[in-house]
C-alpha cells in the first residue's frame, strides 16, 4: 500500500469570519474552536497517519506564522510551497503533487483544507483508511459528508448506490431549500467537503489530459521555483498567468475515475459565525460565547469578546468584538459578512485585511494609539528575534523598555538598554533593533513625523528576506 503524503491547503482568506479573520492573518491561523489553531489541528488530525511531515501550500505572506505554527505542534513540513498569488485548489494541488513526486517516490496525496473542524478524528483516519483500497488502484476519491439535513451553503456530490468507495454520479452546485431537501431525502447526495486521496501521478496525468494549459503553467512555476531552508517559492510571473480553477472543475467534474467515501464525522466547515456557534459547547439557551461576554435572557446567540460584551434580551444575534471593530447582526444573514470586507476594501480600510496587532516574524507590534502626527506601538520582540537594518525619510522614534533586554543599533553605535531605560532614533538615521535575551522583550515605540504609513520604511540588511 502507497504511502500517505498529508497536503494541507492554507491559502484562504477567511472573509466570512471578519473581523477576527483578516486578509494578514485568516482564520486557519486562528484557535476558534479548541486549544489549538485550525491549521494545527488539521496536521495533528492526520499525523497518525502520515509517513512524513505536510506538504503545506500557502500565501507568501503567511509563510512565517504557518511555519511557526506547525513547528509549535511538533509538525516538520516536507516542504512550504508559497503561492505568489492565489489561483484556486487545482494549480496548489498539481504544484504539490509535483513536489511529492520529485524525486520518483509516488505517495496518495490527503489533499486536506487547513480551516475545518472535525469532531470524530478516529471515524475520519478510518474513512481515509477506507479510501486508500481505491486510491491505491487509481480512483480519485473525494470524501462527501453524510448530510445532517437540507445545507443550501454547500455543494453536493451525487453517488452511485452501495457500499464503500462509491462511484460519483455528478457534482451539483450549491441548490435552494428545495433541491436540497430532496437531495437529502435520497440518501444518494453528500456535502462536497473539499478532502482528496489520490496518487500523485494519477492526478497529474487527469489534469494533463483536461488541462494541459494549467499544468504546464504549474509546473514551470515549480521548475523555476527558489527554493530556500524552508520555504519553496513558486515563480510569480509563471504562476501569475495560470487561469485559476478548483480542482472540482478542473479534474473531479471530468475525470471517469471520481469515486466518493462517505464520512460521517461531524465536519463542519466553520464557513460563518453562526457554523461556529454550532460546533462549539452551548449552554441550555443555545447560547456559545468566548471570551468576556455576560448574557441576560438570550437564545441561541453567538459572542465573542476581546473586551467586555454584554448582551441583553436578544434573540439569533451574532455579535463579534475586536480591538479595532465591532460586527453586530443577525444569524440568519452571516454569509452577508463577506460584503463588508467587500465594502472596506472598496474604500481602502486597513479593518479589511490587518487587525490592530500585526504579527512580523520577528514577533508583533500593536498600534495603541495614533493622532495628528504622533502614533503608538507596543512591541513584542522574541528571544533572538531582529528587526531588520532600516531608516524612515519622514519620522522619528523614542523606545522605551519596558521588559526585556534590547540591543540598538543607532547609526554607527550598539547599545543595550534594559527596563525602564530608553532611547531615540532622529529622522533619517539607520537602526535595529534585536532581542538578544532569552525571554521576550517588550518596549512601548513612540512615532512622531509627517508621515507615519508602514510603507515609510527604507530596509538596507534583513533576516528575513524582505529587504
Amino acid at each position: 500500500m502507497s504511502s500517505i503524503q498529508p497536503v494541507i491547503l492554507s491559502g484562504g482568506s477567511g472573509t466570512r469570519l471578519w473581523p477576527l479573520s483578516r486578509e494578514a492573518y485568516p482564520k486557519q491561523f486562528l484557535a476558534l474552536a479548541g486549544e489549538q489553531t485550525m491549521l494545527q489541528a488539521t496536521w495533528k488530525r492526520v499525523a497518525p497517519l502520515a509517513a512524513h511531515g505536510p506538504l503545506v501550500i500557502a500565501n507568501e505572506a503567511h509563510r512565517f506564522v504557518a511555519a511557526e505554527q506547525l513547528q509549535q505542534v511538533g509538525a516538520e513540513p516536507a516542504a512550504i510551497i508559497l503561492e505568489p498569488v492565489g489561483r484556486n485548489t487545482a494549480p496548489a494541488i498539481a504544484v504539490a503533487a509535483l513536489e511529492a513526486t520529485r524525486d520518483g517516490a509516488d505517495a496518495l496525496l490527503l489533499v486536506l483544507p487547513s480551516d475545518h473542524v472535525i469532531a470524530d478524528e478516529v471515524a475520519f483516519r478510518t474513512a481515509v483508511e477506507q479510501a486508500t483500497v481505491a486510491a491505491d488502484a487509481g480512483k480519485l476519491v473525494t470524501f462527501g459528508i453524510v448530510p445532517t439535513g437540507p445545507e443550501t451553503g454547500y455543494g453536493y456530490i451525487k453517488a452511485a448506490e452501495g457500499e464503500g468507495a462509491l462511484p460519483v454520479q455528478r457534482f451539483v452546485e450549491k441548490p435552494d431549500l428545495a433541491t436540497a431537501t430532496d437531495y437529502v431525502a435520497s440518501g444518494q447526495y453528500y456535502w462536497n467537503s473539499g478532502m482528496f486521496l489520490f496518487k500523485a501521478s494519477r492526478y497529474l496525468q487527469e489534469l494533463e489530459q483536461f488541462n494541459p494549459v494549467m499544468l504546464q503553467g504549474s509546473r514551470q512555476a515549480w521548475q523555476q521555483a527558489r527554493r530556500d531552508a524552508d520555504f519553496t517559492r513558486l515563480q510569480k510571473d509563471s504562476f501569475s498567468a495560470i487561469t485559476g480553477d478548483s480542482i472540482d472543475y478542473a479534474v473531479m467534474e471530468k475525470t471517469a475515475d471520481a469515486v466518493v467515501v462517505p464520512l460521517d464525522a461531524g465536519w463542519n466547515d466553520v464557513g460563518s459565525w453562526t457554523a461556529l456557534r454550532d460546533v462549539l459547547q452551548q449552554d441550555a439557551q443555545g447560547n456559545a460565547h468566548q471570551g468576556d461576554v455576560i448574557a441576560i435572557d438570550c437564545r441561541n446567540t453567538y459572542a465573542y469578546g476581546e473586551k467586555l460584551v454584554a448582551l441583553v434580551g436578544l434573540d439569533d444575534i451574532v455579535v463579534v468584538q475586536t480591538d479595532d471593530a465591532v460586527l453586530v447582526g443577525r444569524a440568519d444573514r452571516m454569509q452577508e459578512v463577506k460584503e463588508v470586507v467587500a465594502r472596506l476594501k472598496g474604500e481602502s480600510r486597513s479593518e479589511a485585511s490587518w487587525h490592530r496587532k500585526v504579527y512580523r516574524p520577528w514577533g508583533a507590534y500593536d498600534s495603541i494609539d495614533n493622532g495628528e502626527r504622533f502614533q503608538v506601538k507596543r512591541i513584542t520582540v522574541k528571544p533572538g528575534g531582529t528587526l531588520s537594518l532600516q531608516m524612515h525619510h519622514h519620522r522619528a522614534e523614542h523606545w522605551i523598555v519596558v521588559s526585556g533586554t534590547a540591543e540598538v543599533t543607532r547609526g554607527d553605535e550598539v547599545i543595550l538598554l534594559s527596563e525602564n531605560q530608553s532611547t531615540y532614533i532622529p529622522l533619517g538615521v539607520t537602526h535595529r533593533l534585536r532581542n538578544p535575551g532569552k525571554l521576550p522583550l517588550e518596549l512601548i515605540e513612540v512615532q512622531s513625523g509627517s508621515y507615519l504609513g508602514e510603507d515609510d520604511i527604507v530596509r538596507f540588511e534583513d533576516t528575513y528576506g524582505r529587504s
